[in-house]
């Protein structure tokens, strides 16, 4: 039975933005390769990129698709129609990561990255307490767990941040907060 945590509730709405006809997708942060063995039914190549050793090592032996073990931000990576992110942006420098997701995207292809971003605001904190007993309850009745060794870090940027840097980045990127302590981006690159 696969896992479900707060990220994998994510993974729906990753998948209904996977471009038609789409023929190469790059997961970043790929973890044990979950997302990476789903887009497969929706692209005919599909890569996935981690840093952790033991992350792709996991990925590895679940799935025959491609992950390489490395830097995104500087591994040697093709172009793809189709690029997401979950769960990791918050690891790596913000805008350098967005900047080459959207250079590694051909033109008329789709990103979405889900990510998280701390409290920085009344209103951020308040949110938060809200829907704390809705988290709660939801991890509970799914029995939330992930993988293994998944590494862990805080995020440092903001909500405010966060949207404020991807639309400097990324004209007209969608921005929404979601309820399970989520935001998401979502760009389609001009054709």
């Amino acid at each position: 039975m696969p896992y479900w945590n707060t990220n994998v509730a994510r993974h729906p709405g990753i998948l209904r933005a996977v471009p038609a006809g789409c023929s190469t997708a790059l997961d970043v942060g790929c973890g044990d390769g979950l997302l990476v063995r789903k887009l497969a039914l929706a692209a005919a190549e599909v890569t996935g990129i981690d840093q952790s050793p033991e992350m792709v090592a996991q990925a590895r032996s679940r799935s025959s698709d491609t992950f390489i073990e490395g830097d995104f931000l500087s591994a040697d990576l093709g172009t793809y129609d189709f690029i997401c992110s979950v769960a990791t942006i918050h690891h790596l420098d913000f805008e350098a990561a967005l900047t080459r997701m959207r250079d590694l995207l051909n033109p008329g292809g789709a990103l979405v990255v889900v990510g998280l971003a701390r409290d920085a605001t009344a209103a951020d904190r308040a949110a938060t307490i809200a829907a704390a007993p809705i988290v709660r309850i939801v991890k509970t009745l799914r029995r939330a767990r992930g993988p293994e060794g998944m590494p862990a870090m805080r995020p440092s940027m903001s909500y405010r941040e966060v949207r404020t840097s991807a639309a400097r980045v990324l004209p007209g990127v969608r921005y929404r907060r979601h309820v399970l302590r989520r935001y998401s981006l979502t760009w389609r690159k001009p054709a």
